[in-house]
């Protein structure tokens, strides 16, 4: 009988909360994010038509090679496109990767806006040549379209316009673009190298790596400002095993290629990494909870009675989502014999991490290490680098950026996210505690699947407001300074 009571209690309880959760759903305001760049065709005309120059200029990035002469030569097109900004300002040089220094009337709050030069190759059938610059269909298509030459010409279009104005700003901006982004080279570095060599500590930063996403979270509907507050660290790990080879018509146990399968097998199916919310992550499903239909709302809405609900269920219904919330591992390349009938002597698998806050990088290898060394594989660890530092969600800098994003975007919603590629911008994170990482173009489904994939493309409409985002954010960043 106690136990029944006992039973009854719980899921009277139980049903109490669920009510609560409910009454607090139906009491929160149902919002839309209806947000569509403005039509401006002679604006975004002229934007195109710069920002298909600058395809026009092949910029692939070939690790540890110098390149220095290519980016020149992109260099000189920017030049042509942007002639105010190259005769007013302050421009350096550093083995192809640019810092221009736009003097204020204070040096007090600097503000630093970044968006790399260099792009990925470009395989495979296009439907727009990769590096005509094609402006068809409403896009400018071609490599770099998207990831991120739209976003350079944005910013430096707004400091031409503002410059031709005779904009004086209220403190500091620098203009940052390096040329060895794409495999994680030491341009960035360099560049701050040199801000730090001059005492600069910038008051933001603003980077690429968020946007305004198209349907941000399945069944949320619109243009999201998605801020990246910090990315993930990462790692390439190979691991290998080996034997003593032998004919495949008599086949050892334990083979490399079997312990190797062991291995992929474990990793996938066992819970290797601890799952846990960051307080960034949170703010972001509150923040699109209003903008959800009802079963979402109910979940996003009320995250003290769901989030360890939500902590079981995001990896499966969601790989972007599953990503925030724990290290990943994704397994890449795999090689064993070159022959069918050799059983291999060594066989190696490649396997791309990404180190989340509260279990990084030293932790997550350690883990692996171990689970490779029960399945008796050597591990070798490459490019590692942990964690980056969170913005401060509730500070000044970035609810600077969430306001000029209102202002710029009227009716798009913003909300704090976790990048989980890579940037340059944690190397700006030496100097400067507040870098946040979003471009200001929209980026919808076909968007994100060219970007390192075929047919990349930007809509030639959204880039009138993002020229207008960064002048509204070189406006409202000096606010304040003396």
């Amino acid at each position: 009988m106690t136990v029944l009571w006992i039973v009854c209690g719980l899921a009277a309880a139980l049903l109490c909360l669920l009510l609560a959760a409910v009454f607090h759903t139906l009491a929160m305001p149902s919002l839309k994010s209806d947000y569509v760049p403005d039509p401006d065709p002679a604006r975004a005309e002229a934007y195109a038509e710069k920002l298909s120059r600058m395809i026009q200029a092949e910029t692939v990035s070939v690790p540890e090679t110098d390149q220095r002469e290519k980016f020149l030569a992109f260099h000189r097109v920017l030049e042509e496109l942007f002639p105010r900004v190259h005769a007013e300002l302050e421009k350096t040089e550093i083995d192809g990767n640019l810092l221009f220094t736009w003097r204020g009337k204070s040096s007090e709050k600097p503000l630093v806006l970044m968006s790399h030069q260099d792009v990925v190759p470009a395989e495979g059938t296009w439907l727009h040549a990769p590096f005509l610059g094609e402006i068809a269909e409403g896009r400018v298509w071609g490599r770099g379209a998207a990831d991120t030459k739209c976003s350079l010409m944005a910013f430096l279009q707004a400091a031409e316009e503002m410059l031709q104005e005779g904009y004086i700003p209220e403190s500091d901006v620098y203009l940052s673009s390096s040329c060895t982004e794409e495999w994680a080279g030491d341009g960035c570095p360099k560049l701050v190298d040199e801000l730090e060599r001059r005492g600069v500590r910038p008051w933001l930063v603003c980077d690429e790596g968020g946007g305004i996403i198209t349907e941000p979270v399945g069944g949320i509907h619109g243009n999201f400002a998605m801020v990246g507050v910090f990315e993930k660290g990462k790692a390439d790990v190979r691991f290998t095993a080996r034997s003593g080879g032998g004919h495949a018509s008599a086949p050892s146990a334990h083979s490399p290629a079997a312990r190797i399968a062991d291995f992929i097998h474990e990793a996938e199916h066992r819970r290797v990494f601890r799952r846990r919310m960051p307080p960034q992550v949170q703010a972001m499903f509150e923040t699109l909870a209003p903008y959800a239909s009802f079963p979402l709302k109910l979940v996003f809405g009320n995250m003290w009675l769901f989030k360890p609900l939500l902590l079981q269920v995001l990896p499966l219904i969601s790989a972007q989502g599953g990503a925030m919330i724990r290290t990943t591992m994704a397994f890449t390349m795999l090689k064993g014999s070159d022959a069918y009938n050799v059983m291999p002597q060594e066989a190696s698998l490649g396997a791309n991490l990404r180190f989340i806050p509260h279990q990084g990088m030293k932790e997550s290898l350690e883990i692996v290490r171990k689970l490779a060394k029960k399945h008796g594989l050597e591990m070798e660890v490459f490019h590692a680098s942990d964690v980056s530092r969170a913005t401060d969600i509730h500070g000044e800098p970035f609810r600077t950026v969430q306001r000029v994003i209102r202002e710029t975007f009227p009716g798009c919603a913003g909300s704090p996210y976790v990048m989980t590629g890579a940037t340059d911008a944690r190397y700006y994170e030496r100097i400067c505690d507040s870098v946040v990482r979003f471009a200001p173009v929209v980026y919808g489904p076909e968007q994100m699947k060219g970007m390192h994939g075929l047919n990349e493309n930007i809509g030639i409409s959204c880039l009138p407001g993002a020229v207008d985002f960064y002048k509204n954010l070189i406006r409202a960043t000096g606010e304040g300074a003396e």
